[in-house]
């Protein structure tokens, strides 16, 4: 069976923490896109670790954790990942990387920071991963799979052939140092022979894992409103955050995928531009953020403040639709414990009309909250497991919750740890 796991909102809701404990049950754990750009936060018996490439699945030593060819692959992060497994007491995960996905170019950072520095005031809120320029390269067919790392005229031929494009970019656009070619083949080589024990046939492994009827988890990056095509496009991602996208990005056929669960966090968080309608400002976003997740609301890939706000019912229910999610996990809700009341958004309006309907980009801009108020708990649930004991006020939130965006709620998480959950319904 294939399950997918994935983000409703603009990602950092706390998928990683989900997938850690899926993951258990699991024979197999799937990366499908997106690359180093956003990190997943996972706190076990070995300690707190913000993982950015890595399946979520490399604490148990029976999962096999495969990074798919839909993946941008930053072989220097993903090395330096398994050396902060090994150096933290962490056993050996059994990894594989498919020998079709491509790999992030020293230059691909480098445009990517360029691009965010000439656009000034203008700028997307990348995180210079590299990520927008990876992908456009792949899709320009000027990239490299790992697999093509063996031909070493192949890379000579294609580097001089790319280098000749950049550096007039560099050159006459950004003013920079141009590229040498000689240098990022010598740099590909080592990059190749530190990725060769780890690169594999992916597709073949999945496929005989689906023929054995193994438990398979699709762990996706991001989450539904920075998808390209059905997020807040342009401030999205390259890749599709999307859970169909993991059929494409793994090599997995539409139809085994079984269940979708999508994950939510209880109040609402980003890192980048772009539209943001519950947004907080001032001190009333500076104590959420403080108090958000295990050590505050700050982006696990670059350490900069999320933007926070009030739950969004109705990004969160275009998000699940979206994603096509049969069932829905609500983290963090130990983090509001300290409110007397809560916002809730139900609705937007928009040119004079109120709808609960998601908008496209072009409409976002001009979208106010309408706010329903519920009772706070004014107590602390932070490790609770019994749903039942829960206080009255914080199950009611989360039936509100529920009913607004259309998926059945089934975990509700209390804290950052593996198992700091309480369950809903089975």
């Amino acid at each position: 069976m294939v399950k997918a796991i994935v983000g409703a909102n603009w990602g950092d809701e706390g998928k990683g923490k989900i997938t850690d404990m899926f993951a258990r049950e699991a024979d197999m754990v799937i990366r499908f896109q997106g690359g180093a750009n956003a990190g997943h936060t996972i706190i076990n018996d070995f300690g707190k670790f913000a993982m950015h490439l890595l399946p979520s699945g490399v604490f148990y030593p029976h999962v096999t954790n495969i990074i798919g060819n839909g993946v941008a692959l930053n072989i220097p992060v993903f090395m330096s990942e398994l050396d902060s497994l090994k150096e933290r007491g962490v056993p050996a995960p059994r990894v594989l990387v498919s020998d079709r996905a491509q790999i992030v170019m020293p230059y691909h950072p480098m445009l990517d920071a360029y691009e965010e520095e000439r656009l000034g005031g203008s700028a997307f809120g990348s995180t210079k991963s590299g990520i927008a320029p990876f992908y456009s390269d792949k899709y320009a067919k000027t990239g490299f799979q790992i697999n093509e790392l063996s031909d070493d005229s192949l890379i000579e031929a294609r580097l001089e052939s790319i280098c000749a494009v950049k550096n007039c970019l560099l050159e006459h656009l950004y003013h920079k140092p141009p590229l040498d070619p000689k240098e990022l083949r010598d740099e590909l080589r080592r990059q190749r022979d530190l990725i060769a024990p780890y690169v594999g046939d992916a597709a073949t492994e999945i496929f005989a894992a689906l023929k054995a009827k193994k438990s398979i988890l699709l762990e996706g990056q991001l989450g539904a409103l920075k998808d390209t095509d059905f997020g807040i496009y342009p401030f999205v991602t390259s890749s599709s955050t999307l859970a169909g996208f993991g059929c494409t990005g793994a090599g997995i056929p539409p139809a085994e995928i079984k269940s979708v669960t999508a994950v939510t966090k209880a109040y609402s968080s980003t890192v980048g531009a772009g539209e943001f309608t519950t947004e907080l400002f001032g001190d009333e976003a500076e104590k959420l953020r403080r108090l958000g997740g295990d050590s505050g609301e700050y982006g696990a890939t670059t350490g900069r403040p999320r933007r926070v706000g009030w739950f969004d019912c109705v990004a969160t229910e275009y998000g699940c639709r979206i994603q096509g999610a049969d069932e829905a996990v609500l983290t963090a809700i130990d983090v509001l414990g300290y409110l007397d009341s809560i916002k809730v958004c139900v609705g937007y309006e928009i040119d004079g009309k109120i709808t609960d309907k998601f908008p496209v980009p072009v409409k976002l801009a001009g979208a106010k909250p309408v706010y329903t108020d519920l009772p706070g708990w004014k107590c602390d649930v932070r490790g609770e497991k019994d749903y039942n004991a829960l206080p009255a006020q914080a199950k009611r939130y989360v039936d509100f919750i529920e009913k607004h965006i259309g998926v059945p709620i089934r975990l509700v998480s209390t804290g950052p740890r593996r198992e700091d959950v309480a369950v809903r319904k089975v």
